[in-house]
């Protein structure tokens, strides 16, 4: 078992590594009341059963699978779901699912009677190495995503990695593209391993290792007011894209592999490309360049007359750089 101890702000939790740490979450977590579960059907509904039989008193919301779900539609649903159920602030909320699901739970425990417990037990490569840490809930709005949300930090998080078992080859590479990313641009060591052994082959070292860079990173910056903004390498571009494509088209690892390799050039581009290659993550723009304009402009990251982008000129290394929107069509060619 591996124990990573978050600290911010926003609370302290721990970050447990445990091969089938799910049966033991009775032991580690607070779950002597009343908890909302909530899982989608594309998630084995072993995991969402095995997680309410250790607790008190539970029910579960089975949501569809997709990021359809992350809506105000299905925010509405849970919380109408916690005041039928008279939940009260000494309840909680525990997400079995992948990022949609630990998104959309996490901002309803956030918002409900100004904020409850949260617990999350993600279930994919993609939520583990990435939305398991860091506070950040949200659904998608308008068209765009995660425009709307909240930080809430979580009670605690379990990274079973027996819960993987299950999934295909192609979410697997999907959530490893947020560990390279990590790799590539704050830990040049990892990013040197993944290229000689393989992140595929050492599945949960490097989820770990990732999750412990993005601790570092959260601790330092909770709320993204400086050094946080660098885990959005290649998001600028992948947000873009998966706006454009209606979210399902590719898959959000998928969208930042193709967004990494614009922010990159020379022997880094050579790099992350054979690493990209090794997981079959895409590495080409399935679109022309101007089609993403639009959407750049709703990005979150854009202020002003600016979009700030995150570049990599050498492995282990970034730069931030403000770019004017009317220059980002050239940027990217």
């Amino acid at each position: 078992m591996t124990r990573l101890s978050v600290k911010t702000a926003g609370g302290v939790y721990d970050v447990i590594s445990e091969r089938g740490g799910l049966q033991n979450i009775s032991k580690i977590w607070e779950l002597d009341r009343k908890v909302m579960i909530v899982t989608d059907d594309g998630v084995p509904s072993q995991y969402a059963e095995m997680a309410a039989s250790r607790c008190k008193s539970s029910f579960t919301l089975t949501l569809p699978q997709g990021e359809a779900t992350k809506s105000v539609k299905s925010l509405l649903l849970l919380w109408e779901r916690m005041a039928e159920e008279k939940m009260t602030r000494t309840d909680a909320v525990m997400a079995v699912g992948g990022g949609v699901v630990g998104d959309l739970a996490g901002f309803a425990a956030a918002t409900y009677m100004r904020g409850i417990d949260f617990y999350n037990v993600p279930t994919t490569v993609l939520s583990q190495v990435d939305s398991s840490v860091g506070g950040k809930t949200a659904v998608d709005f308008a068209g765009y995503k995660n425009i709307v949300g909240a930080f809430w930090q979580p009670r605690g998080v379990m990274l079973d990695s027996s819960l993987l078992e299950t999934l295909p080859e192609r979410q697997i590479s999907n959530g490893l593209s947020e560990a390279v990313k990590m790799a590539a641009t704050l830990d040049g060591e990892l990013f040197r391993f993944i290229e000689e052994n393989g992140a595929r082959e050492n599945l949960e070292e490097v989820i770990v290792r990732a999750v412990g860079i993005k601790k570092r990173v959260v601790e330092a910056d909770e709320r993204e007011a400086g050094l946080r903004k660098v885990l959005n390498f290649g998001h600028t571009v992948a947000h873009a894209l998966e706006s454009r494509l209606a979210f399902d088209t590719m898959y959000h690892g998928e969208c930042v592999a193709v967004g990494m390799m614009c922010m990159c050039s020379g022997d880094t581009r050579r790099r992350l490309g054979a690493v990209l290659d090794r997981l079959s993550l895409p590495t080409v723009l399935p679109c022309g360049a101007g089609e993403l304009t639009e959407a750049v402009f709703h990005d979150k990251k854009a202020s002003g007359g600016d979009i700030t982008v995150v570049t990599c000129p050498s492995v282990g290394s970034y730069e931030m750089k403000n770019i004017p929107i009317g220059d980002f069509e050239k940027f990217l060619s």
